[in-house]
């Protein structure tokens, strides 16, 4: 980590050590808030591919029942074949469960067949743009809004201690609303 991250970890963008994440809430013991279902029931962690870097997928399921995987795909050629390693592993996992698959997958729909090869043969669907490579796919939930990446604006935060916008990553966060 440069010494620029180490002094200022909220400057830093992907290329110092970003990373995909699997964020729940709504589920605290004791809140009175707490959303029933939102607890992690289980994590598991697998390696896609060692070379040329190593890519892992995260997935977690809830208490709820819906499974949830996330990946980062290696770049060019390599990235369907990490995306469909993935899907097979989520999907296998998951077994009859809903399931969302969502991370940068490197590969867009305008100018890959891995969308309708993940629809084909895992039932995994919702790609956010025909140019994004970042995507929410789901199965067996209802969608009850279409997965969005934010716009450019949304991402800047301020940084607190000069009050200048910082944008945090190069990728949009994506969002998507469904129901389990």
């Amino acid at each position: 980590m440069s010494p620029v991250a180490r002094f200022r970890p909220q400057l830093a963008g992907s290329w110092e050590g970003g990373c995909n994440l699997i964020l729940v809430r709504g589920a605290t013991p004791g809140l009175d808030k707490s959303r029933p279902g939102a607890h992690i029931r289980e994590f598991r962690k697998s390696t896609l591919t060692w070379f040329p870097e190593r890519r892992v997928m995260s997935m977690v399921e809830l208490g709820c029942g819906l499974c949830v995987a996330n990946l980062h795909a290696s770049t060019g050629e390599r990235a369907a074949g990490d995306v469909m390693r993935a899907a097979r592993l989520a999907s296998g996992r998951a077994g009859d469960r809903p399931l969302v698959l969502g991370g940068d997958f490197n590969a867009r729909p305008r100018s890959s067949d891995v969308f309708d090869r993940l629809e084909g043969e895992f039932g995994l669907a919702g790609t956010t743009a025909p140019g994004s490579i970042d995507h929410l796919l789901s199965r067996g939930v209802e969608v009850l809004e279409q997965p969005e990446a934010w716009p450019p604006a949304r991402r800047d935060v301020p940084d607190p201690e000069t009050g200048l916008m910082v944008r945090l990553s190069d990728h949009a966060p994506v969002l998507a609303r469904i129901r389990v």
